[in-house]
């Protein structure tokens, strides 16, 4: 294949154009309005038509929060040529007839534009089936983009039809990026692309066990969930984990009985990997995946996470049973680091001197929380703030600038600052009277997240509504506060984001200016790791958009970025923890254990 080839000229300028409004039509559509770039949505049927633009009016601005672009213009076409008219994409999500694919794409060939990318959503039919009535040279700009059901999945595969200009599929990976998809290539054709086949071998032997009698249909779903959901399993680390020489011996078992083909699975294990020495986690010269590979990119660097388990899901909880406990890079708890702790919630290090900072919640409402320190060097455990000046401190931000510690209060409705030794412990924030019933049991005034950007000039915070009641908002102010203003009445607090499910943690990524948060609220927004971009002030307007990195957590928390390394993890009260990759890495399990449940996170 030529390696010369060149975006559309102008694409950024010119529609994309969906044929076909059905469900997944104007789904698809959605996506790329909610990029920035208009659409032209194409069908026979009028009532189609009129419902698809219906749906893209509804829905284009929910998608675009993941994006933080302008939506664009959709308009509804009977006529082909009209649709792909300057078009620089055109997607097809015709009914699945091999026919109206073959007659689709010769109009195509002769009607779109030179430089336009012409793509198949077809999971049935590789774009190779469809080459009949196009010419040569169209062959070369034709792939399989095949989407599944945005927003719930919003997985892309694509696919080359054996003539497809491979520069086409690194130039559409970091369009489909920009649209809040996740892309994935088939490096060679496959009836069924990637996951449908995975699915269809597990539905096949899925099948074959109820027909034997061997399982119900409601123990499978509930080892699936356990294994796969929430132990977060995956099928290529889990063989290297087993080890390959283990998983050849069990099939070559599975060959035998079933009288199967030993071809793709014991042969192909044998000849590319066992006979080369690579066996898996356990052989120096690794297995499927290279050796030492591990989700986190910096375990050269004898990379821990220290994490805190709260201690309400113990086999015996407590108000005293929390814990902070050391990970490796691997999701390996290597030891715990300090125990019987009073509700422990957030955590900061000193990359100075390695200190731990932590707050203890107390019980909510009475003031005995309290700030503590562990020194790995002697293991002393130290108090900060003692019980009886705080209410319940939340999460902690250290500026190691001026050698202070911000956290929230929340019952206390405020934001505090002290120095690394307690002293100096001042209110910067009043959000309330803690003393009036209804300042108190008003939820929204309640102070949580906490997160400080000294070169930015400003610190932050989350005040976080009623339980996932889409009241959240976060503020921020000056840390320098007013001359002669109180921490009640501050004339420089702006409300950056409002209407959020329930905002938790924050922290800011001051070289890039953006603030990252947790949202412990409902979906489809809630149980999320979000984030939205600053200006070169440390302030963003109500209009500038948020991104959704990533969701479906459980009860999310914590959250400690690594910007070096593109990555941020997360925790959350289901007891796991989680790589979210910064530019599109979807975000993977590193640690899971039902037993615990996780507040702050912090690198060692």
């Amino acid at each position: 294949m030529s390696s010369s080839w060149t975006p559309p000229n102008d694409y950024e300028s010119r529609p994309v154009a969906i044929l076909g409004a059905g469900v997944l039509g104007r789904r698809i559509g959605c996506i790329w309005a909610s990029a920035g770039f208009d659409v032209h949505l194409r069908d026979p049927s009028p009532q189609q038509r009129e419902d698809g633009i219906a749906y893209i009016q509804e829905n284009a601005v929910l998608y675009a929060q993941k994006t933080g672009k302008k939506v664009g213009v959709v308009h509804a076409f009977e006529s082909l040529e009209d649709a792909i008219a300057n078009s620089w994409l055109v997607i097809e999500a015709v009914p699945e007839k091999i026919q109206l694919k073959i007659d689709t794409f010769g109009e195509l060939d002769t009607l779109a534009p030179a430089d336009c990318i012409l793509a198949s959503n077809s999971s049935s039919y590789k774009s190779s089936e469809m080459l009949e009535k196009v010419s040569e040279a169209g062959k070369s700009r034709i792939l399989n983009m095949h989407y599944y059901m945005p927003p719930q999945c919003m997985v892309v595969e694509l696919m080359t039809n054996g003539h497809t200009e491979e520069g086409i599929f690194p130039f559409m990976i970091d369009r489909c990026k920009k649209g809040a998809t996740l892309p994935y290539v088939a490096r060679k054709q496959s009836t069924g692309f990637i996951f449908n086949r995975l699915w269809a071998a597990v539905k096949r032997e899925t099948l074959t066990i109820l027909a034997e009698g061997v399982s119900v249909p409601e123990e499978i779903d509930s080892l699936w969930t356990e294994m796969f959901v929430k132990g977060g399993a995956t099928p290529c680390k889990t063989m290297d984990n087993v080890g390959l020489d283990t998983v050849a011996f069990i099939e070559s078992h599975y060959v035998e009985e079933r009288g199967l083909s030993s071809e793709n699975t014991v042969d192909y294990l044998q000849a590319c990997y066992i006979n080369h020495g690579r066996l898996g986690t356990k052989s120096s010269q690794g297995g499927l995946y290279p050796p030492q590979a591990v989700e986190n990119k910096c375990a050269s660097k004898d990379y821990r996470l220290v994490v805190l388990d709260i201690g309400l899901s113990s086999a015996t909880p407590s108000m005293t049973s929390g814990s902070i406990l050391e990970i490796s890079a691997n999701g390996q708890v290597q030891k715990s680091l300090v125990e019987n702790q009073c509700l422990p919630d957030g955590l900061v290090v000193d990359p100075q001197t390695g200190r731990l900072f932590w707050t203890n919640m107390g019980i909510p409402g009475k003031e005995d929380g309290s700030v503590l320190c562990y020194n790995p060097e002697t293991k002393a455990v130290d108090t900060i703030i003692p019980t009886g000046k705080i209410n319940t401190p939340k999460q902690l931000a250290l500026d190691s600038t001026s050698n202070k510690l911000y956290f929230s209060d929340r019952e206390g409705l405020c934001v505090y600052r002290c120095n690394f030794d307690g002293t100096e412990l001042e209110k910067i924030v009043q959000a309330g009277n803690p003393q009036k019933l209804e300042d108190a049991e008003d939820t929204r005034k309640w102070c949580v997240g906490i997160a400080v950007a000294p070169r930015l000039g400003k610190f932050y915070w989350t005040q976080k509504g009623p339980s996932k009641g889409g009241q959240g908002r976060i503020f921020c102010a000056n840390i320098s506060t007013p001359v002669g203003e109180l921490p009640c009445s501050r004339s420089d607090i702006d409300c950056i984001r409002s209407g959020l499910p329930e905002p938790i943690d924050l922290e800011v990524d001051e070289s890039n200016c953006w603030l990252y948060w947790t949202d412990r609220g409902e979906i489809p927004f809630g149980n999320s790791l979000n984030r939205v971009h600053l200006n070169e002030f440390g302030q963003c307007s109500a209009a500038q958009k948020s991104e959704l990195l990533a969701r479906n957590f459980n009860e999310t928390i914590g959250l400690k970025l690594d910007v070096e390394n593109d990555a941020v993890y997360v925790t959350d009260l289901g007891g796991s923890i989680y790589r979210c990759g910064l530019t599109g890495e979807p975000k993977s399990l590193l640690y899971a254990d039902s037993t615990r449940a996780f507040t702050g996170i912090a690198i060692l």
